[in-house]
């Protein structure tokens, strides 16, 4: 059929094959949610169901060795991520910017939003429990679509205007800042967690 795909949208999805730094950043980040009083605070006052150190933290690869093994494993992936997406960056590589912690009780969600002022933004899955709800990608375009019919059911995934993508433990998944996402609510039992992150140029 004579139809050019253009303007692809690009996402990383990698296994990360290290069962014992997944157990040590599991127990980090239980132990981070009992330890963190202001993540704990923040977390009561915006009604993040569970804790994230998102507003309390910006140290981790710094505070635990967990971390810094996690931030090592990252770089490299990043720069993987940069040279697929065919980002010139002047022979320089993206740098860490934020990295924090999510731990989401059943029922809990994060509503749609991008990261402003990042390259690339991702998360590794350390916990996930069987329905804890997987994350949904929207297609950029989509606030241009005015009149355009909804997409069939059937639609091959490059034009389906959301993809949910449900991770593993160890799965790590990475996108331009810019590509909208969220998080679809926690439905299973237990405690999902992950390791989100920013990186800028």
């Amino acid at each position: 059929m004579p139809v050019r795909h253009l303007f692809t949208t690009p996402l990383y999805q990698e296994q990360i094959d290290q069962p014992d730094l997944i157990a040590e950043l599991e127990e980090s980040v239980r132990a981070l949610a009992e330890d963190d009083i202001a993540g704990k605070r923040w977390s009561r006052e915006h009604r993040y169901r569970g804790y994230t150190s998102y507003a309390s933290l910006n140290d981790l690869p710094i505070r635990d060795p967990a971390f810094a093994d996690l931030k090592r494993l990252l770089d490299r992936h990043v720069a993987r991520f940069a040279e697929a997406c065919a980002m010139d960056l002047g022979g320089r590589r993206l740098k860490l910017d934020s990295l924090w912690v999510n731990l989401l009780k059943p029922g809990g969600g994060h509503s749609g939003h991008i990261h402003p002022h990042s390259v690339v933004s991702g998360t590794v899955y350390v916990a996930v429990p069987e329905g804890a709800g997987g994350l949904k990608l929207e297609d950029p375009r989509l606030a241009r679509f005015m009149a355009a019919p909804p997409r069939r059911a059937d639609a091959p995934e490059s034009l389906s205007t959301f993809v949910e993508v449900n991770p593993q433990p160890g799965t790590i998944l990475l996108w331009e800042s810019w590509l909208r996402h969220e998080v679809m609510a926690h439905a299973g039992k237990g405690e999902r967690i992950s390791v989100s992150f920013n990186y800028r140029w």
